[in-house]
């Protein structure tokens, strides 16, 4: 359980020898095999199967969904895209990063093609092992962490134009975990190129006003709003295509002011920490159960929330919560 857990695979010969010897019944012992497999190549596999998962951009490299007229580039970048989130995240895993960091990250994963995209200046390297680097100090440049990669703004986006409302329930239902009602029946399906003299904005505010659309789309919108700074293929931009600004200023349902994507990303680390942290473990925890998550794991929900707190937000605290729970480590219903 602890392999297909960390490793979406089969046992290495060290995690074998430990079950076999039944040490594996020592929390030391425990512990410090999770401590080593997160510390492995094969930890790729959690980024990819756990977080892109719960992230909703798992296979990314294969998305088909962009224009080819407006977006012509975007075939040529999407697998890179994707390589960025897939090393950002495999390096909170291995690195045992803050999970804060999701957010508050200075630093990603480029190739000279997304550092050309990102408009981050570039040294080549005549090293081919060095194709792919980190990179610091990202956030000078509007980057750093999932909510300024392109991967994500741009599954969140339509085929040619951006979408407030696909980011911004991404935002509410993924990160926050906020349940919303079913939209109405027969709810008209917005044009993929807003209408000469709109902004995407302006389009998504007029859908937005009908009374029967406005309840969930005043929880919603804000949020993606927030993110027109990046275009559809996540471009950081001041005008659309058609020359007129971009307005990223924007009121949450709770009624804080925020501006643009450094705003958003400060409410959720402040504001809202709790509620996406919680979602976070929820996730975690239903991953490495493969359940869902029920009443009676709320306390073990509460723990990992504790040890988060107490250790600096590394992720290995959330995680060995986890690996040492009765939940994890008992088959229900078996008793000693």
């Amino acid at each position: 359980r602890l392999s297909y857990f960390l490793w979406s695979s089969m046992p290495d010969q060290e995690l074998r020898r430990d079950a076999a010897a039944r040490r594996l019944q020592d929390p030391e012992t425990l512990l410090r095999q999770t401590r080593r497999m997160l510390r492995h190549d094969y930890t790729r596999r959690l980024a990819i199967e756990f977080t892109c998962q719960w992230l909703g951009i798992r296979n990314f490299d294969q998305l088909d969904e962009k224009s080819e007229r407006h977006f012509p580039q975007f075939r040529q970048l999407r697998g890179a895209m994707y390589e960025e989130s897939v090393l950002f995240l495999t390096d909170l895993f291995q690195s045992d990063r803050s999970l804060l960091s999701l957010f508050a990250a200075d630093h990603t994963f480029l190739n000279e093609a997304l550092a050309g995209h990102y408009r981050i200046p570039w040294k080549p390297s005549t090293n081919r092992s060095q194709r792919w680097r980190p990179v610091d100090g990202v956030r000078r440049f509007g980057r750093g962490g999932i909510l300024a990669q392109a991967a994500v703004l741009s599954k969140y986006a339509g085929a040619s134009r951006t979408s407030a409302i696909l980011r911004g329930d991404w935002v509410s239902e993924t990160l926050l975990g906020e349940r919303l009602p079913r939209p109405p029946q027969n709810v008209p399906q917005l044009p993929e190129v807003a209408p000469a003299g709109l902004t995407e904005r302006q389009l998504v505010e007029k859908h937005s006003s009908d009374p029967a659309c406005a309840k969930c789309h005043e929880r919603i919108d804000p949020y993606g709003f927030a993110l027109e700074g990046f275009d559809a293929i996540g471009r950081a931009r001041q005008k659309n295509r058609a020359g007129q600004p971009i307005d990223t200023r924007t009121t949450l349902v709770d009624g804080t002011e925020i501006q643009g994507f450094e705003g958003l990303r400060q409410y959720l680390l402040s504001q809202r920490r709790d509620s996406w942290v919680r979602q976070f473990c929820r996730k975690l925890l239903g991953y490495a159960l493969g359940r869902g998550v029920q009443l009676s794991d709320e306390l073990l929900l509460d723990r990992m929330m504790e040890q988060l707190a107490e250790n600096d937000y590394r992720v290995s605290a959330a995680i060995e919560v986890v690996v040492l729970s009765e939940q994890f480590r008992k088959i229900r219903g078996v008793v000693d």
